[in-house]
């Protein structure tokens, strides 16, 4: 169990000072009220021998604890407990939460992991304090009730999106949940923000659905945004200086997300199209894991703030977010496509190749009309129009050696991937160094302490800062930021370049941050 739950004075003096930074680390159950809430719960402080600490909510609701209505403790920003971490119960846990129970059920998310049902089940009674079924149960709890306070959907058809198997499962989850009939829940729904006309369905075939990501303050947005920005690529994805947009694929369809930081600065709203509701929760949650929601700030601040060297940097920008990824496959295709060239070019590649191999999505969302291509799709490519790869063709091995170990099933890029397993499997690949397997793990896996020391960007930054800059130096200078190396890179990474001349690299291979 996680030691902070073991201290429960330290888990009660946050609830008593309502302190928001741990919301999503635990919950707070009250044994008077049968409620469990988050620990900024503007509710009064209930007695310390009434309360009990849990690490998650579908531990609480599993001992027969319902949701705050007050505090929504479901709507808490994730735990980063589950980030970058390599063992079962954190790569369960990630799984779960973009759906994989839902679609697989448990057996299949135990064959993905390489477990039997009851040695995973072991593992997440030790570690999370509840199973992969309760587990699943909440985090449809929380779809069916986005889904009920934003939509007009029939109560049956929400039952169905949100991934129960028969309505009486849905009514009887919602009552132990909420203790209202999901009829109330809707009745109760508070005033959201209106989805913009331009954000809307073209058609019928696709459902707009409004919700808000909560995340953890400070959040450095526009920094975030500006590098997704940076690297759109055409016809998957938009930036017009406020909302960034972009296509999705998912299990069970197209969609598309409309991503804008809030007024309050307390979440981000989303504004998802989707060709079949089911994907709500993978698209929730990709998303988060996109923009690195789910991230301790303050945590990362406190160290890297302390560094000689990385403190000015952290004063000026607070908040800063690693850049997370929706596919891990695409996430992939871009690292290699962005070696040793520049951002610009590696644009137009990606760009080329969206247009020759990705699909249209039926309700485009202008000027989002593509999904990204399929492996299956890129090898076709690669078979019968090789020209439309405009790169080197050592590269292009390394495209079409990277569609062939995933259509295998030698490799798997997805929240369940061990991120030591997948840095070998990838440097196993012709083609792919430890440059571009650091660099899918940082962003695709979400790894906090991931590293580039031979990244020609964080090179010139280090020089920058009158520290030496060859890759042994900066490998030696990453220990000092550890487990947060990766938020490091994206620091240095924002650092403008000084005119003058800097220290020089040294002439290793060019590495590139074009992805």
């Amino acid at each position: 169990m996680d030691p902070m739950l073991a201290d429960f004075d330290h888990c009660y003096r946050a609830v008593g000072s309502r302190d928001a930074r741990f919301d999503g680390w635990f919950f707070t159950a009250v044994t008077s009220t049968r409620i469990y809430c988050r620990p900024s719960c503007p509710a009064k402080t209930p007695k310390p021998e009434n309360v009990r600490f849990y690490l998650t909510a579908a531990a609480a609701q599993q001992d027969g604890f319902r949701a705050c209505l007050r505090c929504r403790p479901d709507a808490a920003p994730g735990s980063p407990e589950w980030l970058g971490r390599a063992d079962v119960a954190a790569r369960a846990v990630r799984l779960i939460h973009d759906g994989a129970v839902d679609r697989d059920g448990v057996a299949g998310l135990a064959r993905r992991l390489g477990y039997s049902e009851r040695q995973l089940h072991r593992v997440l009674m030790a570690e999370v304090g509840t199973g992969a079924l309760s587990l699943a149960r909440a985090q449809r709890a929380q779809t069916a009730r986005v889904l009920l306070q934003t939509t007009d959907l029939p109560i049956t058809q929400v039952a169905l999106s949100a991934g129960f198997s028969s309505l009486r499962q849905f009514n009887e989850t919602i009552r132990a949940v909420f203790a209202r009939t999901p009829t109330d829940l809707r009745r109760r729904a508070s005033p959201g923000f209106e989805i913009p006309a331009d954000q809307a369905a073209t058609t019928t075939t696709s459902q707009s659905i409004a919700v808000r990501l909560a995340h953890r303050r400070p959040f450095a947005a526009d920094r975030l945004f500006d590098f997704l920005a940076h690297r759109a690529v055409a016809g998957i994805e938009s930036y017009d200086g406020v909302t960034y947009r972009r296509s999705l694929r998912l299990p069970n369809g197209h969609g598309t997300v409309s991503l804008t930081p809030a007024t309050d600065g307390a979440a981000v709203d989303a504004v998802f199209l989707l060709d079949d509701l089911r994907d709500l929760t993978a698209a929730i949650a990709r998303s988060r894991h996109l923009l690195n929601l789910d991230a301790d700030p303050v945590a990362v601040d406190h160290l890297l703030g302390s560094d000689p060297l990385l403190g000015p940097l952290v004063a000026e920008t607070p908040g800063l977010r690693v850049p997370g990824a929706v596919d891990g496959f695409e996430l992939a295709v871009r690292a290699i496509v962005g070696q040793q060239v520049s951002v610009a070019g590696a644009r137009t590649v990606l760009g080329a190749l969206v247009r020759a191999a990705g699909d249209r999505i039926g309700d485009p969302v202008l000027p989002i009309t593509h999904s990204f291509p399929t492996p299956e799709a890129l090898l076709r490519l690669a078979t019968d129009d090789p020209a439309a790869f405009p790169m080197p063709a050592s590269r292009r091995r390394a495209l079409v050696a990277l569609a062939e170990a995933l259509l295998a099933g030698d490799l798997a890029i997805d929240p369940g991937a061990d991120p030591h397993a997948l840095r070998n499997t990838l440097i196993g690949l012709r083609g792919v160094g430890p440059w571009t397997a650091a660099y899918v793990g940082m962003r695709a896996l979400g790894d906090p302490d991931a590293f580039l020391p031979t990244d020609l960007a964080v090179r010139r930054a280090i020089a920058q800062l009158g520290a030496p800059n060859d890759p042994i130096s900066v490998a030696r200078l990453g220990d000092r930021w550890r487990p947060w190396r990766a938020y490091a890179v994206v620091h240095l990474w924002g650092l403008p370049p000084r005119p003058g001349r800097l220290q020089p690299v040294s002439s290793r291979p060019r590495e590139a941050t074009a992805a």
